[in-house]
């Protein structure tokens, strides 16, 4: 949505960084003077702790060394929310990997194998897939910039989404339907959140979906990364907040009584922050930063979050805890001390079966917690009193007679030598009853449980927050305050269904009755209102009913736009990102049907100052657009295959096409038209360039 005041200054984070060392006389930190592929991807405690654990089978460990140590391949996915799904898979199919094909036979050297392009098939409809070469492969090669320039602009459209394969799994295990009220606690910077959005949308055709996302992150500066990412799937269905996910206050909704209840969700995403050691082919960094302390330093965090989590979740709603690491003391352990606490309110299910095809170990109900110098516990018994506040007594497995109870094999650890992946850890919880403590006879049992549980962990959130020592307490809470709580937001200012601005938007619309002007925002309460916002009604209520407990970064869509021009009915223009939401609510006297040449005629005009003129249409297009009046209207195309729509304006004697260039090579793709002018070979500008200077 709206960019807010804060960011209209905007600075470089590096540039302030190194005025800030520079004040306090500090030299700038050494970059690293090695490339990632001459690190060494070695670590011995790794490789010790690991095997110890068995979450490898012996057989199977130098592949899974083997694979771990070699670069991530690029995979993205289509959104498939977006009707253009289908038509833009086929062309992804017979053009662009048809040049891979012909890339990849000049790319190869030394004998070595690159694979052809790989259908993920646990993904639905075909719409993931996976390159055998890493993103800057990709980047670097010339045989491949056509590739690079369609990964760039269909991910700058929102039609595709370049994600690690793993990464996509916990929002599908999730399966969010239109009408599900869903929290994404920890969703920067947001490729689960975009999934999520596209599964509330899937089926909601020209209505919009009853229920929403709320995303959420802790880091004021994420939750922007978080925004953009939302932005792309244009949704009015969503809303950023800022606040510690394991404090997630309880928010309050009015039910149809009138009567204020809390709000409780159906589907709830804990993808908390973890040690990251599956990522290690995208972060080779980590194999000389790894150890132990991480992961224990982490897990009473990932505790509290998952269990705030179950209690805002709905009885019979389901939860899904993933994290990037393949330790059991931040992934089983968590879980194991979430349901001996839960008892039989919640459950561990098997979700295997949502992913066909999908190669992984099962959970493990055995591991042995070791401090940071590789010493292996096998009970809390044997641990020093020393160690106690590193080792605790909630990081051990359950007793081998109560193990099969927790159903821990229900858990999904994926392995990069499975399938040519990072590594992942999936869970899914179904809340078959309310907590234990969420009744009102257990409200003194869970702060006794409280008391018990948390007193360690806030020790490791202690050391987790200071890693500088303690002379660098003060400025590390100061700091860490500053990045939380982040810049004051603009207000959320709702219509009231009376502003004269409105009137003259559904007269020259013709919006229908049940468009209702409450659900139009803008983020200024005083001057003229440049942009218009919308958003479903239940995100509207949920905002009215909670700001002053949470604090809001963005809400819905941007669909309407001031525009300056004389000869108008109407002071507002529609903007394209708005359109899928408010098409239905908007009548055919601002419609126009185009045929596919005139389509292509307005997409390609390169002089956006003189757009093409009406008579040069079809006699069809031309008939449609002589029964419009002056202004901002929709440009509408079917041919039965394919449909499209978008913002235009029609002027006195002209029509122009009122969306980005992203869009633009997008539409122009779909319709079968030559986009060469907008591929750009870098690597020949750069001949070029260096043979002027010559």
């Amino acid at each position: 949505m709206g960019k807010r005041k804060g960011m209209r200054n905007k600075q470089n984070p590096f540039a302030k960084r190194k005025r800030e060392q520079k004040e306090k006389g500090q030299s700038e930190p050494a970059r690293r003077d090695k490339p990632y592929e001459d690190l060494v991807r070695e670590n011995e405690n790794f490789e010790t702790y690991y095997k110890r654990q068995n979450i490898v089978p012996s057989e199977e460990w130098d592949s899974f060394m083997e694979k771990l140590r070699a670069n991530l391949p690029t995979t993205f996915r289509i959104t498939g929310s977006k009707n253009q799904a289908q038509a833009l898979l086929k062309i992804i199919k017979e053009k662009f990997f048809a040049e891979y094909y012909r890339a990849v036979a000049e790319l190869k050297e030394h004998g070595e194998e690159i694979k052809e392009p790989l259908c993920l098939g646990w993904y639905p409809n075909e719409f993931a897939w996976q390159l055998d070469l890493s993103r800057k492969d990709i980047r670097r090669s010339e045989p491949l910039w056509k590739l690079h320039n369609f990964l760039i602009a269909e991910t700058s459209s929102g039609n595709i989404s370049r994600q690690e394969a793993v990464s996509m799994i916990p929002p599908l295990v999730l399966g969010v339907e239109p009408h599900h009220k869903v929290l994404d606690m920890c969703a920067a910077p947001g490729s689960k959140t975009a999934q999520l959005i596209e599964a509330l949308h899937s089926n909601s055709g020209e209505c919009l979906p009853t229920g929403f996302i709320l995303a959420n992150d802790i880091d004021n500066k994420r939750c922007y990364m978080l925004v953009h990412q939302a932005k792309r799937l244009s949704s009015a269905c969503c809303l950023v907040s800022n606040c510690d996910s394991s404090a997630f206050p309880q928010l309050k909704l009015k039910n149809e009584a009138g009567e204020m209840e809390d709000l409780k969700f159906d589907r709830v995403l804990c993808d908390v922050p973890c040690s990251g050691d599956g990522t290690m082919r995208k972060n080779p960094d980590i194999w000389s930063k790894w150890n132990l302390s991480h992961a224990s330093n982490l897990h009473g965090l990932q505790y509290r979050i998952a269990r705030r989590g179950a209690e805002l979740l709905e009885v019979g709603g389901k939860l899904v805890y993933s994290t990037c690491s393949l330790n059991p003391i931040e992934n089983e352990a968590v879980l194991h001390r979430l349901l001996v606490e839960a008892g039989d309110s919640l459950e561990l299910e098997d979700a295997s079966h949502l992913l066909p095809t999908l190669k992984f170990n099962k959970g493990i109900s055995y591991w042995e917690p070791a401090t940071k110098d590789m010493t292996f516990y096998k009970t809390f018994e044997e641990v020093p009193n020393s160690q106690r506040t590193v080792i605790r007594k909630q990081m051990f497995p359950p007793n081998p007679e109560d193990a099969p109870k927790y159903h821990l094999d229900r858990c999904i650890r994926v392995l990069p030598h499975q399938q040519n992946t990072g590594g992942f850890f999936i869970a899914l919880l179904v809340k078959k009853a309310k907590l234990p403590w969420e009744s009102s006879n257990g409200a003194s049992k869970a702060v006794v449980v409280e008391s018990e549980t948390n007193e360690a962990d806030k020790e490791s959130s202690s050391v987790v927050a200071n890693k500088s020592g303690p002379a660098e307490k003060s400025n590390q809470s100061k700091k860490k305050e500053r990045q939380h709580r982040g810049f004051k937001e603009d207000p959320f200012v709702f219509f009231d269904g009376e502003e004269e601005i409105f009137a003259s938007i559904k007269d020259f619309y013709k919006l229908n009755d049940d468009f209702k002007a409450i659900n139009l925002l803008t983020r200024c309460l005083e001057g003229k209102k440049k942009n218009i916002y919308f958003c479903s009604d239940i995100l509207r209520r949920v905002v009215i009913n909670n700001e002053q407990s949470i604090k809001f970064i963005n809400l819905g869509v941007k669909t309407f736009v001031r525009c300056d021009n004389r000869n108008r009915s109407c002071d507002f223009r529609l903007a394209q990102e708005g359109l899928p939401s408010i098409n239905g609510f908007i009548g055919k006297i601002r419609r126009a049907t185009l045929e596919r040449d005139d389509l292509i005629a307005l997409l390609s005009a390169s002089d956006p100052t003189k757009p093409p003129e009406i008579t040069g249409l079809s006699e069809s297009a031309q008939k449609s657009v002589q029964e419009l009046e002056a202004g901002s209207c929709i440009l509408h195309f079917n041919d039965g295959e394919l449909e499209l729509m978008l913002v235009g304006w029609r002027g006195t004697k002209s029509l122009r096409a009122y969306v980005d260039q992203h869009d633009s090579v997008h539409m122009l793709r779909l319709l079968g038209a030559d986009c060469s002018r907008y591929e750009k070979n870098k690597f020949e500008e750069k001949k070029e360039a260096e043979n002027a200077a010559n």
